[in-house]
């Protein structure tokens, strides 16, 4: 859900209190993303402005982004224009949900100038727009031409105009509110979710001046969750009879809104990993097909041995120039029609047809040879497709580098080469003496499982799906961790949305590498077997929002 005027508010009062603040870089994280890297009061920040149409918000973050190889054209326009500036204020539109940015610094000349970023955070017309201290835009993240809205241009050298005001009540300065309407509906920044929330609080005997106060006061964003939807507000959700997780405002707000904007992030910086690993499965499906046809007419072979056999055995009654020819069989007393090739005379047909059975013969074990290499494509590209299901971007980069090795993709990366880093698996402590390694791709569960991992480790894998390779260094294996490794190998897996599913474990020194198979292919001894339904909330212990959300 996006953020309403109510959280943007408190999002901006917390911002205004940092002021003035040093742009000392911008990037573009994504095509909605902008990073600003600020410095103030001895301290440096990183706020993050999306534009995405359904993630849009601003908010300081501590995570790490990858950063394009090459700027966009408007960060380009923004490095010119702000970098170096400082921001003296920040102004949000009343209780919508825009802000103007004023950033004041100088000409080519030296002269002083004040710059303006206008930040609209309102659903798929969500936007960033700069223009001089006249309002002429200089560019906007998204323009949106005359014919598209004759109301508001955005595009270079229109006059900017705020967004159309709302002439609703502030929920803050007023005393009475009407019980017959929807709060949406009488005032400025509140949301639907909002709405509802004061409706039952004030059905459930709580003042309006006392929840108006509560989020007054408020400094910390609230988390709950209902039928597999996040919601969250400056309040607690008490409408959904469920338990809120508190976080600080900007730190929950990243936690909520990272990893779902991610996969967009690794669409546009990976060179759309996901759509080339559906191409190459969707290809060895098509081609698996052909494949099997093709092994179904050399399996029926025989019948050109026979059709040349009969052709030889009565050629002396067989005139060139026919198309066909009825000849007894010599297993029964049935006739066997052969097609004929009329340009031949007999012997050459029969010949022919032996060609055709010797190639066919041959022909078995090839296209045996290819269905495996095509099976084994398949499987190996369904087990990337459910991986890029559940990682982060070194995730991908991973991948991506897996796909590069085994010749699947050119390398195309030019950034300079950097110090060898260690691979992005999971590291759970579970207690002083056990620690969990949770693999997310192939690479990952091979260096797990053949390098990290001791002979006298514990290793857990779905049974029968591709997954995790969870690995569990420990003296003391116990129910508990028994069931938090199967749990951790079952989420992480082709069978996450499954029931009961099953879950093999063993040490590793009974596991071997399949000779001349991809990475993260085993074979397995001595193994026991536990069937596990995950329980997200035992998760939720040993993992971020990130991978339950």
């Amino acid at each position: 859900m996006a953020l309403d005027g109510i959280v943007l508010k408190k999002l901006t009062d917390q911002l205004i209190s940092l002021l003035p603040l040093r742009i000392s870089k911008i990037n573009n994280i994504s095509d909605t993303e902008l990073l600003f890297q600020l410095k103030g009061n001895n301290d440096r920040y990183s706020l993050l402005i999306s534009c995405h149409s359904q993630f849009n918000r601003i908010n300081l973050t501590d995570k790490k982004y990858p950063v394009p190889l090459e700027p966009s054209n408007f960060v380009m326009l923004l490095r010119k224009h702000l970098e170096n500036g400082i921001i003296t204020q920040l102004k949000q539109g009343g209780l919508d949900r825009y802000l103007t940015i004023s950033v004041n610094t100088h000409n080519e000349i030296g002269d002083p100038i004040t710059r303006y970023l206008f930040i609209e955070l309102m659903g798929k017309y969500a936007n960033a727009i700069l223009t001089d201290e006249n309002y002429r835009i200089f560019d906007a993240l998204k323009r949106i031409p005359p014919f598209e809205n004759t109301k508001r241009t955005l595009q270079p050298g229109a006059i900017y105009s705020y967004p159309e005001e709302q002439n609703k009540a502030d929920p803050f300065t007023s005393d009475t509110y009407d019980p017959e309407r929807s709060f949406t509906a009488q005032f400025s920044g509140f949301s639907p979710l909002l709405s509802k929330e004061f409706d039952y609080r004030l059905h459930n005997n709580e003042s309006f001046k006392d929840i108006i106060q509560e989020m007054q006061d408020s400094n910390s964003i609230y988390v709950t969750e209902d039928k597999d939807q996040i919601y969250f507000h400056i309040i607690p959700l008490k409408q959904f009879n469920t338990s809120n997780r508190q976080f600080e405002l900007m730190h929950g707000l990243d936690e909520l809104y990272f990893y779902k904007e991610e996969i967009d992030r690794i669409r546009q910086q990976t060179g759309d990993l996901f759509k080339f690993v559906r191409r190459e499965l969707k290809k060895n499906q098509q081609k698996l097909g052909k494949l099997q046809d093709s092994l179904k007419d050399a399996l029926d072979c025989e019948k050109w041995h026979t059709y040349g056999d009969l052709l030889y055995a009565y050629q002396d009654q067989i005139n060139k120039g026919i198309n066909k020819v009825e000849l007894p069989s010599f297993e029964n007393d049935e006739s066997i029609i052969i097609p004929l090739d009329p340009k031949l005379d007999a012997k050459q047909n029969a010949k022919k047809f032996f060609q055709k059975y010797n190639k066919s013969k041959k022909g078995q074990i090839y296209i045996d040879q290819q269905l495996t290499i095509c099976q084994n494509e398949i499987e190996y590209f369904q087990a990337l497709s459910e991986q890029l299901n559940i990682i982060d971007f070194k995730d991908a980069e991973e991948i991506k580098e897996e796909l590069i090795t085994y010749g699947y993709l050119n390398n195309t990366k030019k950034r300079k080469p950097t110090k060898k880093t260690t691979l992005n698996y999971l590291t759970i402590t579970y207690d002083p003496t056990t620690t969990i390694f949770v693999g997310k791709n192939n690479r990952q569960n091979d260096y797990l499982t053949f390098k990290l991992a001791t002979k006298n480790d514990y290793w857990f894998h779905a049974v029968d799906y591709h997954g995790s390779h969870t690995i569990v260094k420990t003296d003391h294996l116990d129910e508990s961790i028994i069931r938090l490794a199967a749990n951790l190998a079952a989420y992480f897996s082709q069978a996450r949305q499954s029931s009961s599913i099953p879950i093999a474990y063993t040490q590793v020194k009974n596991l071997k590498k399949i000779p001349k198979a991809k990475l993260g292919l085993v074979s397995m001894t001595n193994n026991k077997t536990i069937y596990i339904d995950i329980d997200k909330a035992k998760l939720k212990q040993y993992i971020t929002l990130k991978e339950i959300t």
